[in-house]
């Protein structure tokens, strides 16, 4: 695992001893970031890396000119790692850790974005909460939370897998584009409401 470009470009990143996280390849993350780049604009952003495990996804938007980025994750050994990889790039000062269930940010996100909209949010939750109705209604209303704090051209971004098939979840986010690794699939959702 390593940041793909920008200011950290070929630093790597420490995985949890445990293996609570499924990292994304570095194909697989250079191909997303290389069409996001044509779609948002990273440089002085705010980002969120929901179910961030070692921080991956935010920790490159930040190599790549993102002003803040807020990460969610609640496993102890992910957390330790995500530390660890915002202490060893010296970006502690544009970082927030929360250290929460990301299903209960509530207030705590607005209050830490403190005021400002987020340009991206990673949201990439353990594929079991995928497996049952309830996980998948709680994802797409944590998805729905979410995008009511982005930018009217912020992206929300769901890592899940192929077979589970966003068109038949309660999705209220419009979809606009779905990308295929292997087994693992990326949609992107804009802020705007799906068509009823």
């Amino acid at each position: 695992m390593r940041i793909i470009a920008g200011t950290f470009r070929t630093r790597r990143l420490l995985g949890p001893d445990n293996l609570i996280t499924r990292p994304i390849t570095d194909r697989a993350k250079q191909s997303l970031f290389d069409a996001l780049t044509c779609a948002v604009t990273i440089p002085n952003s705010m980002v969120l890396d929901c179910f961030a495990g070692t921080g991956s996804m935010a920790l490159e938007c930040l190599s790549r000119g993102a002003a803040r980025a807020i990460f969610v994750e609640r496993d102890h050994q992910a957390l330790k790692a995500l530390r660890n990889n915002i202490s060893a790039l010296r970006v502690e000062s544009k970082c927030e850790v929360l250290a929460v269930d990301a299903y209960h940010l509530g207030q705590l996100l607005p209050e830490k974005l403190g005021g400002q909209r987020l340009s991206l949010a990673f949201i990439d939750p353990p594929y079991a909460h995928l497996e049952t109705p309830v996980g998948r209604n709680r994802i797409a209303n944590l998805t729905f939370r979410i995008a009511e704090l982005m930018a009217p051209d912020g992206l929300l971004i769901l890592r899940h897998p192929v077979e589970i098939r966003l068109e038949d979840m309660p999705m209220r986010q419009r979809i606009v584009r779905q990308l295929q690794y292997g087994k693992m699939a990326i949609t992107w959702l804009t802020t705007e409401l799906a068509a009823e």
